[in-house]
């Protein structure tokens, strides 16, 4: 309780309450001694004990009432408010879709964190969830692919709820049983290139950028990724490409028959240079997160954001009290002269 009036109390104009000052001044000289009567009567000892009895009363009293009514009046002239802050981020211009590749692949676990073993998508994962806990004003989406894009997030500045959608991210493993973000095997890179396209063609943000991020070929979808480019060019729509696998990690025979590295790294860089991004590749967690790092660097954002002022106003409470004190000394005074 405490602790909520420390933080919400304010005076919204405080000057006012320099009038203290006075206010405390006046008290002290009317505590002081005043002038004593021209005229003595030496004989009228009963109407001199009753003066005393009046006279103590109204300090006991009628002052108490009419400095509180004067301290009351102070405080609500200095405009007491109970104000709640509320700080409303704007977005910074940048609309971002990553577009993420969950095709089985990704499971190979051929980085290493803390000295263990670590599978793509995790390392991704991990990766992706601190850029995006670096740019909180940016609005980002998220397209997962395998076979063909699904849409995971929309392009939003709820980044909790972006973060949770990352998270949910599954490879699909019929064989152990898990039903995967995507059903459809395969890498289809030029389609989740152009539906992560089609997400940014009608906001509008001075700058749209997609990051793809992918360990293999594309070797499905309707669309190939070169032919996506060229459409993300003509829309003005940046593209980062991170490649992110080892020259060693290899799909085992559980995925594909014939096991084999799938980069293709030479289409990967002829994306990102045709839409005017830069090409990656990541053999390490380290180089994953220093990729990350260099496009955050790339494209900085402006930080804004907007404080709401809500003040309630409590001076009336003041007010009031300062009049019902006002009243009190009136009555009062009122009262001893008509006992006097």
């Amino acid at each position: 309780m405490i602790g909520d009036f420390i933080t919400h109390f304010r005076f919204a104009q405080p000057g006012w309450l320099m009038l203290f000052v006075p206010a405390l001044f006046l008290l002290l000289l009317r505590r002081g001694r005043g002038a004593t009567g021209a005229v003595v009567f030496p004989n009228l000892g009963v109407l001199v004990s009753l003066g005393k009895r009046v006279n103590k009363t109204a300090w006991n009293v009628g002052v108490p009432l009419i400095f509180a009514s004067l301290v009351f009046a102070i405080l609500g002239m200095a405009r007491p408010v109970w104000r709640n802050e509320y700080q409303s981020r704007v977005a910074s211009g940048i609309d971002i879709v990553i577009a993420f590749d969950v095709s089985l692949s990704m499971d190979i676990d051929d980085f290493r964190f803390e000295g263990m073993p670590m599978r793509r998508i995790d390392a991704a994962k991990r990766v992706v969830d601190a850029f995006i806990d670096r740019r909180p004003d940016d609005r980002i989406g998220l397209v997962a692919f395998a076979g063909r894009p699904v849409s995971a997030s929309p392009i939003t500045l709820d980044h909790d709820w972006l973060r949770m959608r990352l998270d949910n991210l599954r490879l699909h493993r019929e064989d152990r049983g898990i039903i995967g973000t995507v059903k459809e095997q395969g890498t289809a890179v030029g389609s989740a290139l152009s539906t992560a396209g089609t997400r940014l063609d009608n906001r509008e943000a001075k700058s749209k950028i997609i990051v793809l991020i992918t360990d293999g070929a594309s070797n499905s979808g309707k669309i190939s990724p070169l032919d996506a480019a060229k459409h993300l060019k003509t829309l003005g729509i940046k593209t980062y490409t991170v490649a992110i696998g080892t020259k060693d990690g290899r799909v085992g025979g559980d995925i594909q028959s014939y096991p084999r590295q799938e980069f293709d790294l030479p289409t990967l860089e002829k994306i990102a240079s045709e839409t005017r991004g830069e090409h990656f590749w990541a053999q390490n967690l380290e180089a994953l997160e220093s990729n990350f790092q260099t496009i955050d660097n790339l494209e900085k954002t402006e930080s804004r954001s907007l404080t709401v002022i809500d003040d309630r106003e409590l001076y009336e409470w003041f007010v009031g009290l300062s009049l019902l004190a006002g009243l009190g000394f009136a009555v009062y005074i009122s009262t001893v002269k008509t006992a006097s």
